[in-house]
């Protein structure tokens, strides 16, 4: 029965794509179609530059999903994106690819509502939610958006992102933007490096005297891993508070100190597993979470940091981050 609703489903796709070439065919003559009343599914049947995604999103039944109601918003990777994707992982086709891997892939390049590049050029820099629930306990991935030059996508092709190249194809059930690349599932240390308020704390983890953080934050070993990440400018004020004039003033020991007061091993903590009063066992040491008036972290010197609720829950295949701003320490000796 399921083979019979797999062939059933292919023949829809198949027509659709019949469809649509005559369409363009008749085209020639009476000039361009209006696309707009096309599902997202049609629209990139109808755009040849995508026939992998088209093969991909058949192959496990996403391409009657993204035909459905909606809206959605989906950033769709050209043909030689997919091809690249291939090379990188050392594959020969699509089907080197399982079908669990494939999907979680693809729905990391989709989110709820309608999106267009407007919308993106107003939230400037941030993070949303993908439909892919490749991270742990099934939660959403996160996406990075950043425009500051042309709208990339947790930080570009080098870092497992990608930038849109053509923006706003509308559809009847929400809008697509086409990328350059294919964006792979992100993992911790991926998030830091596509976000430009966490470049302090990128130097801090690659600092040569350091362990190696990145391999670490990477990886899945011990894994997943809750990360408070302090922004930039939480660095900037430990300098002031500590009277040093560079990262490089603080010592080997005390750096890997601080920083392991910043990382949960073996779990996903995220912003509803905090609560008041909570012990929350670093690598460090213990700090204490509350959530009253606002989610904080108190070291063992009673600094607070404040989560920030508009960097919380920023969701990796192999762990959580939250921003923080202020650097939690080790506790400090009081002569």
């Amino acid at each position: 029965m399921k083979h019979l609703l797999k062939i059933a489903k292919l023949f829809t796709i198949a027509f659709a794509i019949t469809a649509i070439v005559s369409c363009n065919n008749d085209d020639d003559n009476n000039g361009p179609i209006d696309t707009s009343q096309f599902t997202i599914t049609e629209n990139a049947v109808a755009t040849a530059d995508l026939s992998i995604l088209v093969q991909a999103l058949t192959r496990v039944d996403l391409a009657n999903t993204l035909s459905g109601t909606g809206p959605f918003t989906v950033f769709a990777p050209t043909n030689d994106a997919f091809l690249q994707l291939l090379t990188d992982l050392g594959a020969t086709s699509l089907d080197d690819i399982s079908d669990e891997d494939l999907t979680d892939i693809l729905l990391n390049h989709v989110i709820a509502g309608t999106t267009t590049s407007g919308d993106l050029t107003t939230l400037g820099a941030g993070y949303v939610s993908t439909l892919s629930t490749a991270g742990p306990g099934d939660t959403n991935i996160s996406l990075y958006f950043n425009v500051g030059n042309g709208v990339n996508i947790n930080g570009g092709p080098g870092n497992g992102g990608a930038t849109v190249t053509t923006p706003d194809i509308p559809a009847s059930n929400g809008v697509i933007h086409i990328v350059n690349s294919v964006i792979t599932l992100p993992n911790v240390v991926n998030f830091a490096l596509a976000d430009p308020n966490l470049q302090i704390l990128v130097a801090a983890l690659t600092r040569d005297d350091q362990p190696d953080f990145v391999g670490i934050l990477s990886g899945t070993t011990n894994s997943p891993f809750t990360v408070f990440a302090p922004q930039d400018q939480a660095f900037a004020d430990l300098l002031v508070e500590l009277e040093a004039g560079s990262l490089d003033d603080i010592d080997t020991e005390t750096l890997e100190a601080t920083l392991n007061y910043h990382v949960v091993a073996n779990a996903n903590v995220r912003s509803t597993g905090l609560s008041d009063d909570l012990t929350v066992t670093t690598l460090g040491g213990a700090i204490k979470a509350n959530v009253t008036g606002g989610p904080t972290l108190t070291d063992a010197n009673e600094r607070v940091s404040n989560i920030l609720t508009t960097a919380l829950n920023i969701q990796a295949s192999n762990g959580v981050i939250h921003q923080i701003d202020k650097v939690i320490l080790p506790p400090l000796n009081v002569e």
